[in-house]
C-alpha cells in the first residue's frame, strides 16, 4: 500500500508551502485504522516542532507534509513501510502498523528566511523615516503565522514606545521598522532565529515561533533634534520680531505627529499670553516663539525632551513630538514706552497741547492685528478729555501731548501704559497693545497747573461785598455760583476748561467755607496768595 494524503481544510490564501528544509510546527493526532489513539499533540498542550525532509520523521511523515500551507489541515494514511515497519515501537507500536495522521499545520520557516516587510498603507507626505538610535511609538497587533493573537498594544490602550536599531528590541522588530514613516501601516514577519528562539518568551510565545506583527507608527523623534520651524506665514511688513523678554499673545493649535489634537486655545476663545525666553512655557516653545512678526503664522515641531518628556501631560502621551501651528496676534516689552507717528502736520503749527488744556479729537482704536475696538467716527462726536488728568489711559495721555489743531497720529500704546492685564471685560484683552490713529479738532488752552478759575483782568478791591448781592454779611453756594457765572459770561473771568461748572464752583465755594457751615464770611473769605486767582483744588 501507499501513502494516502487527505487534504481536509485548505486556507484561501497560501502564502508558502512546505519544502524539504523547511522547519514546522504542526498539531497532531495519530491513531490506528481501527480509531485507536496512540499519541496526540495536543494532549502535550505543545506543538510538534521539526525540519522536514531531514530524515527526523518517519519517512511517511516526511513526505506528506510537502505542500503544506499554515492552516491546512491533512489526513494521513501511512503504510508500515513508510512508518515503523516489520519492527514497531515496542510497547507503543505494533509491528507491521498503518498508521493514520490528522495534522494541522500551524508554523513554518527556513533557516534562511529573513525579515519581510510588507507595507499596506504610506501617508502621501513623508518627511521623514525611522533610522537607527531614532526612538518610535507605534500600535501593533502581535500574532503566530496561523493568525491567533498572543499580544496588542490597542488592547493595553497604549503605545510601545522604543529606541530602534540599539537591541531593545528583537532584532527582527529592530531591522523591520527602519525605513518606516510616521502614518505607515506595515506587516513585519519575524522568523525565531530573529526573535525570541528556541525557547521563546516563557510566556504566550513558544520557542521557534514566527512572529507577525501589524505595526502602526504615530511618533518618531532622535534624542539629538532641536525644534523644527516652518514658516507658513509671514506678513510683507514686519517691522519688529520677537526677542526674549517679550511678552506674546498666540492663539495655537496643539496636536500630536499623528494628527490628534491635543489643545487649541481657539476652543477656549482665547489667548495664550507668556513671556517668551524666560522658562514659563516648555523649552520648544520658549525658542520656537522667538524671532516672530505680529500675524506671523508658524508650524513649531518640538521633541519630546524639549517638550513634556518621557511623562507626558493631560492628553499628551510619554515621549510624544508636538506640534503647534500657532498665529502671533501681538506682543511687546515691558520697557516699551508709547510709540507715536505723525502722520500728517499743519503747516501753521504753532499751539501745541499741554497739560490741562481741554481737546476735542477723534480716534480709531485697534489691536495690532487690526481688529477694530472703537471708533468716535461711528459715534458721530468727538471725544473730549483734558490732558494729564488722568481721563485717559497714561499711554493716551502721553500720545496727546504737544499735538495741534489738524494734527493727524498713529499711537501705539503697551498694556502696562493702556489697560493692563486685565484689559476691560468683553472690549480689550488682557496684556493686549492698542493703536489709536488720532485727529485733534479742537483745542482750548488750560489755565495754569492747579487753577480752576483765573481773572482775566484786574480784581475788584470789594469782592466780598459784590458777591453777597443782599449784604447780609454771609455768602451762599448760590450767590457764589451766579457772581462765577456773570464773571464768565462777561468775559472778566476764565473757568478751567473741560470740567462740570457746577463741580468746578461747588469746590471753590467748599474751599472758602472753612467751617463747612455752607456759608462764607467774610472772614473766611480771602484770595488765594491774595493774588488774581481763585483757589482751586484736584477735582
Amino acid at each position: 500500500a501507499d501513502l494516502r494524503v487527505e487534504q481536509r481544510f485548505v486556507p484561501d490564501s497560501c502564502p508558502r508551502a512546505v519544502r524539504p528544509g523547511d522547519f514546522v510546527r504542526y498539531h497532531y493526532l495519530g491513531a490506528f485504522p481501527d480509531g485507536t489513539r496512540f499519541d496526540s499533540s495536543y494532549d502535550r498542550g505543545s506543538t510538534f516542532n521539526v525540519f522536514v525532509g531531514k530524515g527526523q520523521l518517519i519517512a511517511g511523515m516526511d513526505k506528506a507534509l510537502l505542500g503544506m500551507c499554515v492552516n491546512e489541515r491533512r489526513f494521513v494514511k501511512i503504510p508500515p513501510k513508510l512508518a515503523y515497519g516489520s519492527e514497531g515501537v515496542s510497547g507503543v507500536i505494533p509491528p507491521n502498523a498503518e498508521l493514520h495522521f490528522d495534522v494541522l499545520l500551524i508554523d513554518l520557516w527556513n533557516s534562511e528566511d529573513q525579515v519581510q516587510v510588507q507595507t499596506y498603507f504610506k501617508p502621501e507626505k513623508c518627511a521623514r523615516t525611522v533610522q537607527v538610535s531614532d526612538f518610535v511609538r507605534y500600535h501593533y497587533n502581535g500574532t503566530f503565522l496561523d493568525g491567533t493573537l498572543f499580544d496588542s498594544s490597542h488592547n493595553r490602550m497604549r503605545t510601545y514606545d522604543t529606541y530602534v536599531g540599539i537591541g531593545w528590541l528583537i532584532p527582527g522588530m529592530d531591522q523591520g521598522l527602519l525605513g518606516m514613516c510616521v502614518g505607515e501601516k506595515r506587516i513585519i514577519t519575524v522568523p525565531p532565529f530573529l526573535a525570541y528562539g528556541e525557547e521563546g518568551d516563557g510566556k504566550e510565545i513558544p520557542g521557534q515561533a514566527s512572529l507577525v506583527f501589524d505595526v502602526l507608527l504615530l511618533d518618531l523623534h532622535n534624542p539629538k533634534d532641536g525644534i523644527a520651524i516652518e514658516n507658513q506665514h509671514v506678513p510683507e511688513s514686519c517691522e519688529r520680531r520677537s526677542q526674549t523678554g517679550d511678552f506674546l499673545r498666540y492663539h495655537y493649535n496643539g496636536t500630536l505627529l499623528d494628527g490628534t489634537l491635543f489643545d487649541s486655545s481657539y476652543s477656549r476663545n482665547r489667548t495664550y499670553d507668556t513671556y517668551v525666553g524666560k522658562g514659563y512655557v516648555i523649552a520648544g516653545m520658549d525658542e520656537g516663539l522667538l524671532g516672530v512678526c505680529t500675524g506671523e503664522r508658524r508650524r513649531i515641531i518640538i521633541p519630546p525632551h524639549l517638550g513634556y518628556g518621557e511623562e507626558g501631560r493631560g492628553k499628551i502621551p510619554g515621549s510624544a513630538v508636538l506640534v503647534f501651528d500657532i498665529l502671533v496676534v501681538d506682543f511687546h516689552n515691558p520697557s516699551d514706552s508709547v510709540s507715536i507717528t505723525v502722520n500728517y502736520k499743519p503747516s501753521n503749527c504753532t499751539v501745541l497741547s499741554k497739560k490741562g488744556d481741554y481737546l476735542k479729537y477723534h480716534y480709531n482704536a485697534s489691536l495690532l492685528d487690526g481688529t477694530l475696538l472703537d471708533s468716535t467716527h461711528s459715534l458721530g462726536k468727538t471725544y473730549n478729555i483734558v490732558l494729564g488728568s488722568g481721563q485717559v489711559v497714561v499711554g493716551m495721555d502721553m500720545g496727546l501731548q504737544d499735538m495741534c489743531v489738524g494734527e493727524q497720529r498713529t499711537v501705539v500704546i503697551p498694556p502696562h501704559l493702556g489697560y493692563g492685564e486685565d484689559g476691560v471685560e468683553g472690549e480689550v484683552p488682557g496684556s493686549a497693545v492698542l493703536v489709536f490713529d488720532i485727529e485733534l479738532l479742537e483745542l482750548v488752552s488750560g489755565l495754569p497747573e492747579g487753577y480752576m478759575f483765573v481773572w482775566n483782568g484786574e480784581v475788584s478791591p470789594n469782592l466780598f461785598e459784590e458777591i453777597d448781592q443782599n449784604h447780609d454779611g454771609e455768602v451762599l453756594l448760590e450767590e457764589f455760583s451766579e457772581y462765577i457765572q456773570a464773571q464768565v459770561d462777561s468775559g472778566k473771568g476764565k473757568l478751567a476748561p473741560g470740567f462740570d461748572f457746577e463741580k468746578i464752583v461747588k469746590n471753590m465755594f467748599t474751599n472758602q467755607d472753612r467751617d463747612g457751615n455752607g456759608k462764607v464770611t467774610a472772614e473766611e473769605f480771602k484770595l488765594k496768595d491774595q493774588e488774581a486767582k481763585e483757589e482751586h483744588d484736584e477735582l
